[in-house]
């Protein structure tokens, strides 16, 4: 059975489990990083500036976001801890400012350009100027105060010392029930998937997800043996037929032609009475519940109804 996915939300918690395998995935990498706990800031963005780059890379990318110029010898065993203690407070800083460093061996002429004098060196790229900020390779602590005292007289807000991702607000953990039902789902067990919708909502009466993947799942259900092509043929040459018409709004709110499927029905509840009529509504409002309830559709085909009813 061919469908169109691509709509936002569609049968959100039953078919299109996007948004939700997000969050798993948020989950596993907050859990492998419970795991393995990485020190605050690490793995900062390093601008490998080069004479060639220095002006595009440094100079004028400073002019949006200050910039920590390390030019160094990396090979030095001397720099490489100093080097590691910068890469960290590049880190710590999550963007309020940025690391570039410059190998001075491998760019002589740049080097000559800084008028180095020791390595490493340090400079300030800010708003396009360059300023020498301290040389020589300081311990760790020395090199937090100087980076912060720099910034202060700035003006540049920085996170506070130690801040890690603890400190941000965390996604929200997945629901065992909707984990359960999306599994129950990729292995075809729609009994499953249904009823861990039904717990979880007996749990949580108002929970949006609950609802969309219940009646998404009674969709799939209903359609399951359905050919769509020939439902929405025979639906085409009996118009009187409530029970097909049901069928094939179904297959066309399987397929992603979602106002199609509405305005069928709206179109039996104009024409029909009596129990008829009434089956065409049920059904229509069991389908609102396999999208959100701000989906402009739903809000569309609400107004269509009334219209018919009244």
């Amino acid at each position: 059975m061919a469908a169109d996915f691509s709509r936002p939300g569609s049968l959100y918690g039953a078919i299109d489990l996007g948004a939700r395998k997000q969050a798993l995935d948020a989950q596993a990498r907050r859990e492998a990083a419970a795991q393995n706990p990485a020190a605050p800031g690490a793995a900062p963005e390093i601008i490998d500036a080069t004479a060639a780059t220095f002006t595009t890379e440094v100079v004028e990318r400073s002019m949006g976001v200050p910039i920590v110029v390390e030019a160094t010898v990396p090979r030095a065993a001397q720099v490489q801890e100093f080097s590691s203690a910068i890469e960290k407070l590049a880190g710590e800083a999550k963007g309020a400012w940025l690391l570039a460093r410059v190998d001075v061996e491998a760019n002589p002429e740049l080097a000559q350009a800084l008028r180095m004098r020791a390595i490493p060196t340090v400079y300030l790229a800010f708003q396009g100027q360059l300023m020498p900020l301290f040389e020589g390779p300081l311990p760790e602590p020395q090199l937090r105060q100087a980076i912060a005292q720099v910034f202060e007289q700035l003006g540049v807000a920085l996170p506070p010392p130690g801040e890690d991702d603890e400190a941000t607000p965390q996604e929200p953990a997945v629901d065992p029930d909707l984990l359960a039902a999306d599994m129950a789902i990729e292995d075809g067990d729609l009994d499953a998937a249904s009823q861990a919708f039904q717990r979880l909502l007996a749990r949580q009466p108002g929970n949006e997800e609950a609802k969309i993947g219940l009646a998404g799942v009674g969709l799939l259900s209903r359609t399951l043996d359905l050919d769509p092509a020939d439902v929405l043929k025979r639906a085409a040459a009996a118009p009187a037929d409530v029970a097909l018409q049901l069928q094939a709004a179904d297959v066309e709110l399987l397929g992603g032609q979602v106002d199609a499927a509405f305005d069928r029905l709206i179109a039996v509840v104009r024409r029909t009475a009596g129990d008829d009529r009434d089956k065409a509504r049920v059904h229509l409002l069991s389908l609102f519940e396999t999208l959100p309830a701000d989906d402009p559709s739903v809000a569309r085909a609400r107004r269509g109804l009334a219209s018919a009813l009244f």
